[in-house]
């Protein structure tokens, strides 16, 4: 019940916030404890002030009798997309394949009435042996009748891992949940900072793995990444590093093995690292203003 008060609540800031922000579309992208029919009718109430994707939790009974997902899955498929799955705790990034159907469907909305909604289901087809197929059922407020339509969405949905990475930097790493300031003034400031830091730990991750031969310089200060060296006891090269090089330099501080299949390291360890890199240029700087005076 809690959990049904809370994803409801959550839309209704969503879509309050919506007018706010002229030209933009807002949209409330869930997990699936989110699939919650509360939560669907209101977004009815509202108009649609925000779109909705929803994991899809329960496999509905309809109207007509069936059941949703067997009903969806008895459709044409739009067809096929294909995307790399990152790596994670215990899974290694690999290359999915899903065929993708999506269906209009109206479900009972238990007041009397009904309630249209779009079935999404992105089933992976050819995969590897001993790996459990990636299937993702969506419910949304959106018609998706092309593949380009139900591509959107199921990118919405894959979206929602690297925002819940954003968060889990700010509230475990720069712990936004233990400040105790005085105003809302205040706060927001504070917020606005650290918003600012979990951004560049994200990006720092992402691009340290997509894009890891670029220049370190061009993410970090030469403090900053000569520390990197300095700290793990490697000698400073003279010629600016990759930026993967860094990047692994930096959560090795933070606890990151580094060995040959620990894959690339995460948010946790960066963001570790870098309060040690933060810390450790910060004196080199005041040494050298002392030193200098």
């Amino acid at each position: 019940m809690l959990e049904s008060v809370r994803w409801v609540e959550s839309y209704e800031r969503i879509a309050e916030q919506a007018g706010e922000v002229p030209g933009t579309r807002h949209v409330c992208v869930g997990d699936r404890e989110s699939d919650i029919l509360a939560l669907l009718v209101m977004a009815r109430k509202m108009d649609h002030a925000a779109d909705y994707l929803v994991r899809c939790q329960h496999n509905r009974v309809l109207p007509e009798g069936g059941k949703l997902w067997d009903e969806v899955m008895a459709g044409a498929p739009l067809g096929h997309i294909r995307f790399e799955m990152p790596a994670r705790r215990g899974r290694k990034a690999r290359a999915v394949e899903q065929e993708v159907r999506a269906q209009r469907i109206v479900l009972p909305d238990l007041q009397g009435g009904e309630l249209e909604v779009t079935c999404l289901i992105a089933s992976e087809v050819n995969a590897p042996a001993g790996a459990k197929p990636v299937v993702w059922r969506l419910l949304t407020n959106r018609v998706a009748s092309t593949l380009q339509d139900a591509v959107e969405l199921v990118n919405w949905y894959r979206a929602r891992w690297e925002i819940e990475l954003f968060f889990l930097v700010l509230k475990e790493g720069c712990r936004v949940e233990r400040l105790q300031l005085a105003d809302t003034e205040r706060l927001q400031t504070a917020l606005a900072l650290y918003m600012v830091v979990a951004w560049r730990i994200n990006r720092l991750m992402r691009l340290g793995r997509t894009l890891p031969d670029l220049p370190a310089d061009l993410l970090f200060e030469p403090d900053e990444w000569r520390a990197a060296f300095i700290l793990n006891k490697k000698p400073v090269p003279r010629q600016t590093p990759t930026l993967n090089t860094v990047v692994r330099l930096i959560a090795q501080r933070g606890g990151f093995l580094g060995r040959r299949h620990d894959g690339e390291p995460g948010a946790r360890t960066i963001w570790l690292g870098m309060q040690e890199i933060a810390v450790f240029v910060e004196g080199a700087r005041y040494a050298r203003q002392f030193n200098d005076g």
